[in-house]
């Protein structure tokens, strides 16, 4: 996530003067939450303390069950802000912010945040390690068998790592992940993700700042082992978000378009079909989908829109 500024330490502050939300709510819902990984913002405008400008304004969408989103968007466009009011880092129940956030049919106002939070699994763009064992870092909850943290590693790629590690399992992990390198400590985090088996899944930018090779390993171990759950990617690097069913654009905590990539890009004279008309807002956008593409250069368009092409043809296969 963005690098937490003054608003947001004042903004949970105020949390905490006032009191937090109880860990634990009684609401009537499954044992398993959520049922679904459907998500729902209504009319929602966030702001980070009272009195400053909203950084969200009056946004309203719906994800489905199992829908792959990508969130894109310029330097303060609100794409970290979506995250932290999902997460309720910062409470849309706030008197100074305003609407409401469904997952499944649950607002989340209703939901204490411990289960709230341990209903969705995170790989933030910082990989976040603690000092302590592996395992603790993998399943700080002690929830789940060896068995099935062989299994996340193993999917993960960490396996021959972990097995030539001292203890392996109980191996220890220096402060801040130290002792392994970025990439495996992201790893780590995507092990973390796959031995809970959630039912929508974020990605703050994760693949921001470590190499191609991680970036393509991790890729690749969301979309195949995560099909069956809701991916909501933050994303820098386009290419990790233009085989997503739908795209929202956003600029100035407004969405201004929010569509398959392959209707954003204008792509349908050349997949031969006709156009579709994208879902914009009315006002023309300098932050559109189709200019941020343009902007990483003629060479890589053509990728980002070959990417695009292939997505919309594997969609009318049934895929």
């Amino acid at each position: 996530m963005d690098t937490v500024d003054s608003a947001t330490l004042d903004a949970a502050a105020a949390a905490a003067a006032k009191g937090e939300a109880p860990a634990s709510v009684v609401v009537n819902t499954a044992s398993l939450w959520p049922p679904n990984g459907s998500v729902v913002f209504r009319n929602v405008s966030m702001r980070y303390r009272e009195g400053l400008d909203p950084v969200l304004k009056k946004i309203s969408f719906t994800i489905h069950d199992k829908e792959k989103i990508g969130v894109v968007g310029r330097t303060g466009s609100g794409k970290s802000s979506l995250m932290n009011s999902l997460l309720r880092i910062i409470d849309i129940a706030d008197p100074f912010n305003e609407g409401s956030i469904f997952i499944g049919d649950d607002n989340i106002a209703t939901i204490g945040l411990d289960r709230l939070r341990r209903g969705l699994a995170i790989i933030p763009q910082e990989p976040v390690l603690f000092c302590g064992t592996l395992r603790y870092n993998i399943d700080p909850f002690n929830e789940h068998t060896d068995d099935e943290l062989w299994n996340a590693l193993t999917l993960s790629g960490l396996q021959s790592v972990v097995m030539n590690l001292k203890g392996r399992l109980v191996a220890d992990v220096e402060e801040g992940g130290a002792n392994f390198s970025v990439g495996q400590r992201q790893m780590i985090c995507v092990a973390r993700a796959l031995v809970r088996h959630p039912r929508i899944l974020l990605l703050d930018e994760a693949t921001a700042s470590i190499d191609l090779e991680t970036d393509q390993l991790i890729q690749d171990t969301v979309r195949k082992h995560f099909q069956d759950c809701t991916v909501i990617t933050i994303a820098h690097r386009l290419h990790t978000v233009l085989d997503c069913h739908r795209i929202m654009v956003l600029e100035a905590g407004e969405i201004v378009e929010f569509d398959s990539p392959f209707n954003l890009l204008n792509l349908g004279d050349e997949f031969g079909s006709g156009g579709v008309p994208p879902l914009t807002s009315s006002k023309p956008s300098k932050g559109s989908l189709a200019s941020l593409v343009r902007d990483t250069g003629k060479a890589s368009e053509r990728k980002l829109k070959a990417i695009a092409k292939q997505r919309e043809s594997k969609r009318r296969q049934g895929q």
